[in-house]
C-alpha cells in the first residue's frame, strides 16, 4: 500500500503538510508518505481521479490504484492511524 498527499506547494497549508510528512518519516516503522503537488500534471490528475475536492488530501491505496481510505481538509489524521497503510 502507499500513501500519498496532495498539497499546494504555495499555499497556507504547504508548511503544515512538509513539517507532517517530515515528522512522520522519522516516526519510522514503515514507509514515509510521497508528498504530491496539485500544480503538476500527475497531481491534478489523482485529484481528479480520486474526486478529491479539498486540499490538502491524504490518500491511502493500493499499489493496483484501489482507494482505500481519504482525509480531506487541514484536520491531519493521526501518525498511528496513517501508519497502518504503510505498513502493510
Amino acid at each position: 500500500m502507499k500513501v500519498v498527499i496532495l498539497y499546494h506547494p504555495n499555499s497556507d497549508h504547504a508548511r503544515v503538510v512538509e513539517s507532517f510528512a517530515r515528522d512522520f518519516a522519522r516516526q519510522g516503522g514503515g514507509k514515509g508518505v510521497e508528498l504530491i503537488s496539485l500544480e503538476s500534471r500527475d497531481g491534478a490528475a489523482t485529484a481528479s481521479l480520486y474526486d478529491i475536492v479539498r486540499y490538502p488530501a491524504i490518500l491511502a491505496m493500493r499499489e493496483s490504484g484501489e482507494l482505500l481510505r481519504s482525509w480531506q481538509g487541514p484536520v491531519m489524521p493521526l501518525m498511528n492511524e496513517l501508519a497502518y497503510y504503510t505498513q502493510q
